[in-house]
Protein backbone atom coordinates (compact mmCIF):
# COMPACT_ATOMS: atom_id res chain seq x y z
CA UNK A 1 0.00 0.00 0.00
CA UNK A 2 0.89 3.31 -0.87
CA UNK A 3 1.58 5.75 1.93
CA UNK A 4 1.72 9.71 1.59
CA UNK A 5 1.93 12.78 4.00
CA UNK A 6 -1.71 14.47 5.02
CA UNK A 7 -3.28 16.70 7.12
CA UNK A 8 -6.02 16.86 9.65
CA UNK A 9 -8.02 20.51 10.05
CA UNK A 10 -8.11 20.15 13.61
CA UNK A 11 -5.96 22.44 16.40
CA UNK A 12 -2.96 21.44 18.25
CA UNK A 13 -4.88 21.49 21.01
CA UNK A 14 -6.98 18.26 20.47
CA UNK A 15 -3.60 16.50 19.92
CA UNK A 16 -2.12 17.90 23.04
CA UNK A 17 -5.28 17.29 24.81
CA UNK A 18 -5.61 13.47 23.66
CA UNK A 19 -1.63 13.18 24.81
CA UNK A 20 -2.20 14.09 28.06
CA UNK A 21 -4.88 11.57 28.40
CA UNK A 22 -3.49 8.48 26.46
CA UNK A 23 0.00 9.48 28.84
CA UNK A 24 -2.62 9.61 32.18
CA UNK A 25 -3.80 6.52 31.26
CA UNK A 26 -0.55 4.64 30.28
CA UNK A 27 0.98 5.50 33.86
CA UNK A 28 -1.78 4.32 35.56
CA UNK A 29 -1.83 1.21 34.25
CA UNK A 30 1.83 0.66 33.82
CA UNK A 31 2.25 0.64 30.20
CA UNK A 32 6.03 0.33 29.81
CA UNK A 33 6.71 0.34 26.01
CA UNK A 34 4.71 0.51 23.00
CA UNK A 35 5.14 1.04 19.13
CA UNK A 36 4.03 4.20 18.98
CA UNK A 37 4.57 7.26 21.36
CA UNK A 38 1.50 8.96 23.63
CA UNK A 39 1.40 11.65 21.02
CA UNK A 40 1.53 9.48 18.07
CA UNK A 41 -1.38 7.42 19.14
CA UNK A 42 -3.15 10.60 19.36
CA UNK A 43 -2.58 11.42 16.25
CA UNK A 44 -3.75 7.94 14.67
CA UNK A 45 -7.13 8.17 16.73
CA UNK A 46 -7.68 11.92 15.56
CA UNK A 47 -7.12 10.94 11.69
CA UNK A 48 -9.87 8.26 12.40
CA UNK A 49 -12.50 9.76 13.75
CA UNK A 50 -11.93 12.92 12.05
CA UNK A 51 -10.92 12.29 8.68
CA UNK A 52 -12.72 8.77 8.43
CA UNK A 53 -9.69 6.69 7.52
CA UNK A 54 -9.75 2.76 7.91
CA UNK A 55 -7.77 0.42 10.02
CA UNK A 56 -6.10 -0.49 7.27
CA UNK A 57 -4.87 2.83 5.81
CA UNK A 58 -3.92 3.85 9.76
CA UNK A 59 -1.55 0.43 9.84
CA UNK A 60 0.33 1.34 6.84
CA UNK A 61 0.46 5.35 7.43
CA UNK A 62 1.62 4.60 11.53
CA UNK A 63 3.40 1.36 10.56
CA UNK A 64 1.97 -0.84 12.98
CA UNK A 65 -0.63 -3.60 12.62
CA UNK A 66 -4.39 -3.69 12.19
CA UNK A 67 -4.44 -5.22 15.40
CA UNK A 68 -2.99 -2.56 17.11
CA UNK A 69 -4.85 0.26 15.57
CA UNK A 70 -7.96 -1.04 16.61
CA UNK A 71 -6.44 -1.24 19.96
CA UNK A 72 -4.77 2.17 20.39
CA UNK A 73 -8.63 3.40 18.83
CA UNK A 74 -10.79 1.79 21.03
CA UNK A 75 -8.27 2.66 23.90
CA UNK A 76 -8.51 6.12 23.24
CA UNK A 77 -12.38 6.48 22.02
CA UNK A 78 -13.07 4.59 25.94
CA UNK A 79 -10.90 7.73 27.59
CA UNK A 80 -12.79 10.59 25.48
CA UNK A 81 -16.39 8.78 26.07
CA UNK A 82 -15.63 8.99 29.50
CA UNK A 83 -15.16 12.73 29.95
CA UNK A 84 -18.32 13.47 27.67
CA UNK A 85 -21.59 15.18 29.53
CA UNK A 86 -24.38 13.32 30.68
CA UNK A 87 -28.09 14.51 30.52
CA UNK A 88 -27.47 15.91 34.09
CA UNK A 89 -24.48 17.33 33.59
CA UNK A 90 -26.21 19.57 30.35
CA UNK A 91 -28.85 20.30 32.35
CA UNK A 92 -26.60 22.38 34.84
CA UNK A 93 -25.27 24.42 31.27
CA UNK A 94 -28.74 24.26 30.01
CA UNK A 95 -29.77 26.31 32.73
CA UNK A 96 -27.58 28.92 32.22
CA UNK A 97 -29.23 29.77 28.81
CA UNK A 98 -32.20 31.37 27.58
CA UNK A 99 -33.51 28.21 25.57
CA UNK A 100 -32.43 24.81 23.98
CA UNK A 101 -32.59 23.73 20.93
CA UNK A 102 -33.25 20.14 20.46
CA UNK A 103 -32.49 18.27 17.03
CA UNK A 104 -32.00 14.39 16.28
CA UNK A 105 -30.23 13.43 13.40
CA UNK A 106 -29.57 9.39 12.19
CA UNK A 107 -26.00 8.52 11.74
CA UNK A 108 -25.20 6.36 8.52
CA UNK A 109 -24.01 2.78 9.09
CA UNK A 110 -23.44 -0.13 7.15
CA UNK A 111 -26.31 -2.89 7.56
CA UNK A 112 -28.04 -4.88 5.28
CA UNK A 113 -31.79 -4.65 4.83
CA UNK A 114 -32.12 -7.95 7.59
CA UNK A 115 -31.07 -5.42 10.07
CA UNK A 116 -34.80 -4.25 10.31
CA UNK A 117 -34.19 -2.51 13.48
CA UNK A 118 -31.81 -0.09 12.05
CA UNK A 119 -33.64 1.12 8.97
CA UNK A 120 -34.90 4.71 9.22
CA UNK A 121 -38.56 5.16 6.76
CA UNK A 122 -37.75 8.66 7.42
CA UNK A 123 -34.15 8.82 5.72
CA UNK A 124 -34.30 5.81 3.84
CA UNK A 125 -31.36 4.23 5.00
CA UNK A 126 -29.66 2.24 8.00
CA UNK A 127 -28.38 4.01 10.84
CA UNK A 128 -28.28 5.12 14.20
CA UNK A 129 -30.89 7.71 15.94
CA UNK A 130 -28.92 10.34 18.10
CA UNK A 131 -30.82 13.46 19.68
CA UNK A 132 -28.69 16.83 20.26
CA UNK A 133 -28.97 19.67 22.29
CA UNK A 134 -27.48 22.94 21.17
CA UNK A 135 -27.51 26.64 22.51
CA UNK A 136 -29.73 29.93 21.16
CA UNK A 137 -26.11 30.45 18.72
CA UNK A 138 -26.15 26.85 17.66
CA UNK A 139 -22.96 24.93 19.63
CA UNK A 140 -22.91 21.77 20.98
CA UNK A 141 -23.93 21.21 24.13
CA UNK A 142 -25.08 17.59 24.28
CA UNK A 143 -25.38 14.44 22.61
CA UNK A 144 -27.36 11.65 23.48
CA UNK A 145 -26.41 7.70 22.97
CA UNK A 146 -27.33 6.06 20.11
CA UNK A 147 -30.71 4.01 19.62
CA UNK A 148 -31.44 1.81 15.99
CA UNK A 149 -32.89 4.54 13.28
CA UNK A 150 -35.95 2.79 13.57
CA UNK A 151 -36.51 4.49 16.77
CA UNK A 152 -38.85 7.93 16.10
CA UNK A 153 -37.07 11.26 16.92
CA UNK A 154 -39.77 11.77 19.97
CA UNK A 155 -39.65 8.57 20.86
CA UNK A 156 -36.06 8.84 21.71
CA UNK A 157 -35.99 12.15 23.79
CA UNK A 158 -38.58 10.65 25.84
CA UNK A 159 -36.18 7.26 26.21
CA UNK A 160 -33.29 9.77 26.97
CA UNK A 161 -35.53 12.03 29.34
CA UNK A 162 -35.54 14.89 27.83
CA UNK A 163 -38.63 15.99 28.04
CA UNK A 164 -38.63 15.46 31.69
CA UNK A 165 -35.27 16.84 32.21
CA UNK A 166 -36.78 20.32 30.53
CA UNK A 167 -39.47 20.16 32.32
CA UNK A 168 -38.34 19.60 35.73
CA UNK A 169 -35.92 23.10 35.11
CA UNK A 170 -38.62 25.10 32.90
CA UNK A 171 -36.34 25.33 30.34
CA UNK A 172 -37.50 26.28 26.66
CA UNK A 173 -36.54 24.62 23.91
CA UNK A 174 -37.57 24.64 20.31
CA UNK A 175 -37.83 22.07 18.54
CA UNK A 176 -38.89 20.39 14.35
CA UNK A 177 -42.40 19.19 13.69
CA UNK A 178 -40.72 16.04 13.92
CA UNK A 179 -41.00 16.41 17.80
CA UNK A 180 -45.20 16.73 18.09
CA UNK A 181 -46.32 15.53 21.24
CA UNK A 182 -42.85 14.97 22.75
CA UNK A 183 -44.07 16.79 26.02
CA UNK A 184 -45.45 20.46 27.04
CA UNK A 185 -41.22 21.67 27.39
CA UNK A 186 -40.83 21.54 23.92
CA UNK A 187 -42.27 23.22 21.25
CA UNK A 188 -42.91 23.09 18.18
CA UNK A 189 -44.75 24.68 14.74
CA UNK A 190 -47.84 24.36 13.66
CA UNK A 191 -48.46 21.90 11.31
CA UNK A 192 -49.88 22.34 7.40
CA UNK A 193 -48.66 23.83 4.45
CA UNK A 194 -51.74 26.43 3.74
CA UNK A 195 -51.24 28.58 6.91
CA UNK A 196 -52.34 31.99 7.33
CA UNK A 197 -52.14 35.23 9.38
CA UNK A 198 -50.72 34.81 12.85
CA UNK A 199 -49.90 31.00 12.48
CA UNK A 200 -47.63 31.84 9.33
CA UNK A 201 -45.71 34.47 11.07
CA UNK A 202 -45.37 31.88 14.38
CA UNK A 203 -43.85 29.01 12.11
CA UNK A 204 -41.91 31.50 10.43
CA UNK A 205 -40.25 32.87 13.63
CA UNK A 206 -40.08 29.80 15.24
CA UNK A 207 -37.59 27.94 11.96
CA UNK A 208 -35.24 31.25 12.51
CA UNK A 209 -34.54 30.37 15.83
CA UNK A 210 -34.65 26.70 15.49
CA UNK A 211 -32.67 26.69 12.27
CA UNK A 212 -29.84 27.36 14.27
CA UNK A 213 -29.74 23.50 15.85
CA UNK A 214 -28.43 22.73 12.53
CA UNK A 215 -24.77 24.28 13.24
CA UNK A 216 -24.64 21.73 16.20
CA UNK A 217 -25.08 18.82 13.85
CA UNK A 218 -22.97 20.49 11.34
CA UNK A 219 -20.28 20.05 13.88
CA UNK A 220 -20.71 16.55 14.54
CA UNK A 221 -20.81 15.55 10.88
CA UNK A 222 -17.26 17.52 10.33
CA UNK A 223 -15.85 14.63 11.95
CA UNK A 224 -16.18 12.42 8.87
CA UNK A 225 -16.17 9.03 10.38
CA UNK A 226 -19.96 9.83 11.51
CA UNK A 227 -20.98 10.34 7.98
CA UNK A 228 -20.63 6.43 7.43
CA UNK A 229 -20.31 4.27 10.36
CA UNK A 230 -18.77 0.70 10.12
CA UNK A 231 -18.27 -0.44 13.70
CA UNK A 232 -20.11 -2.70 15.74
CA UNK A 233 -23.47 -1.09 16.43
CA UNK A 234 -22.42 -1.78 20.44
CA UNK A 235 -19.19 0.97 19.71
CA UNK A 236 -21.53 3.81 17.99
CA UNK A 237 -22.52 5.35 21.51
CA UNK A 238 -18.53 5.56 22.78
CA UNK A 239 -17.47 7.24 19.46
CA UNK A 240 -20.27 9.92 19.39
CA UNK A 241 -19.67 10.49 22.88
CA UNK A 242 -15.90 11.02 22.16
CA UNK A 243 -16.34 13.38 19.27
CA UNK A 244 -18.84 15.63 21.89
CA UNK A 245 -15.78 15.50 24.67
CA UNK A 246 -13.56 16.66 21.57
CA UNK A 247 -15.14 19.08 20.52
CA UNK A 248 -16.16 20.33 24.24
CA UNK A 249 -12.77 20.62 25.29
CA UNK A 250 -10.56 22.01 22.65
Amino acid sequence: MLVYPSGIDLSSRALQHLSGLLAGHRRRIGSRWRRLTCGRQALLVLAHLRCGDTYARLAAGFRVGVATVYRYIREAVDLLAALAPTLEQAMQTVRKKAYVILDGTVLPIDRVAADQPYYSGKKKHHGMNVQVLADPAGRLIWASDALPGAVHDPTAARTHGIPAGLAADDIKCWADKAYQGAGPAVRVPFRGKNLRGWRRRHNRDHTKIRSLGERAMATLKCWRLLRKLRCSTTRITAVVRAVVALELTT
